[in-house]
């Protein structure tokens, strides 16, 4: 495969590691002539005339990166479908309306799709500036679900606010939070994160405070996801090594005394161990996962007819959705949505790269965090439908069926296509209403200056 990268939709004149200044720079040059001769740069005003010829109407023929759009739609419709399937049965026992789940899904998705719309016309400079205000407003809600009578109790678990026409999951709303707030770290204390204990210390408290509020609801897999996610941010932005490898140390021992010292966390790790032992109790929701991809095998059984979701699996739209997949479109159903979640994250990769080399660092982190969140909570999520690791309560990302859940992604998503469209766009969607603002604001501090003159 080619060293260089399609940039602009098909323009093949930049490699991996040049940024777009340079890119530009280079080209400028090359129209006047004096590309190789190192004597005289480029001015300031060939410069932007040279980026602006750069971008060719054929290559602003996609305003959003149309991969991470094929891929995250795909998912999606595919999600919506076996929801559907998944939940007739439960739907028509519990609410006497066999698409009932499937409707909420429809208007969750729905709503998440405003949601992105609104993301895709912001800039990244604003989420980076107000990234402490979200986390501080994430945090608020994690205290909030804590309290009697605004929490919603569900299976022993306060983790939903009731907000009449869904539930809000607030450890969906924190994931979000905190990759925003630590890119935005990252880029503002880069050095101290590198070179001082205070700079990795700091992150680490935020990280410390949720992870506490989170376990007393108690939500193990959210605190292993939300963990790993800053974990692997904070090293890309360059921590030292001892201090990595001793917090994964330190994690390690947590979340392990965390399951031995609670009773129902170690019944499932025994059960996971051998579920076949108390197939009827402990080890229910496991064989019947199992027993659903052995019916699946490699072609399905056909949608719509799962023998598995008819009451025997529990949560067969929400945490094993990928288990009522592989019975009904069997192995090649299952590794495809796989691919389609590896394909995601390393296309997020990619584009995250090309945000590093475009200088624009909170893009990057924010891009580098989301592909990890997605990535590792898709695979733990896969693994514990397939036996290789302990039940958690984790939900598919962009598939299963739970409201904030899905809005929370398709946010998500909208700022990895912000980020995107911002690298090769010098006047990226919503940029006039922003400076409308801008100038209104420059106006208003400029009275004021006046007036303190006065």
């Amino acid at each position: 495969m080619s060293t260089d990268i399609y940039i602009n939709n098909g323009r093949r004149n930049r490699t991996q590691d040049e940024s777009l200044s340079e890119l530009f720079e280079r080209s400028a040059r090359q129209r006047t002539g004096k590309a190789g001769t190192g004597k005289k740069k480029a001015s300031s005003r060939t410069v932007v005339s040279a980026a602006r010829q750069t971008v060719t109407k054929d290559e602003q023929q996609w305003l959003l990166d149309p991969w991470i759009l094929l891929f995250s739609v795909s998912l999606i419709l595919l999600g919506i479908t076996m929801v559907g399937s998944a939940s007739v049965s439960i739907a028509d026992r519990n609410n006497g309306e066999p698409f009932y789940y499937l409707y909420r899904q429809l208007t969750a998705t729905g709503l998440g799709v405003v949601l992105g719309t609104i993301v895709l016309f912001t800039p990244m400079k604003f989420w980076q500036k107000v990234g402490p205000l979200i986390l501080f407003t994430g945090l608020l809600l994690l205290v909030a679900v804590l309290v009697p009578g605004v929490g919603r109790v569900i299976n022993g678990s306060a983790r939903w606010i009731p907000l009449g026409l869904f539930n809000l999951q607030v450890s969906e709303v924190i994931k979000l939070a905190m990759v925003i707030y630590l890119a935005g770290y990252l880029v503002r204390h880069n050095d101290n994160v590198k070179k001082r204990l205070k700079g990795f210390l700091m992150p680490m408290m935020v990280l410390a405070t949720i992870a506490v509020l989170l376990l007393m609801e108690p939500d193990l897999g959210a605190t292993v996801v939300i963990s790993a996610t800053a974990l692997g941010m904070l090293f890309l932005g360059g921590v030292r090594l001892w201090q990595f490898l001793l917090l994964m140390i330190m994690m390690a021992l947590a979340v392990y005394l965390l399951i031995i010292f609670e009773p129902y966390r170690l019944e499932r790790l025994q059960s996971f161990m051998n579920p076949w032992e108390d197939p009827f109790n402990s080890g229910f929701q496991l064989t019947q996962s199992l027993i659903a991809f052995g019916r699946g095998e490699m072609t399905g059984v056909g949608l719509g007819n799962s023998i598995q979701k008819l009451f025997y699996l529990p949560e067969a739209h929400t945490d094993f959705l990928f288990a009522v997949l592989a019975e009904e479109l069997g192995g090649i159903g299952a590794i495809s949505v796989i691919v389609l979640f590896a394909a995601l994250v390393s296309r997020v990769f990619i584009l995250a790269k090309r945000a590093d080399a475009a200088h624009q660092f909170f893009s990057a982190y924010l891009m580098f965090g989301i592909a990890i969140w997605i990535g590792l909570q898709a695979f733990v999520n896969i693994a514990v439908n397939m036996g290789v690791l302990p039940t958690k309560g984790l939900t598919l990302p962009l598939m299963s069926y739970g409201g904030s859940s899905m809005m929370i992604m398709c946010i998500a998503i909208a700022l990895i296509l912000r980020a995107e469209h911002e690298i090769r766009f010098k006047y990226p969607l919503g940029s006039s209403i922003w400076s409308f603002f801008d100038k209104e604001n420059a106006v208003k501090n400029g009275h004021k200056a006046k007036g303190v003159m006065a």
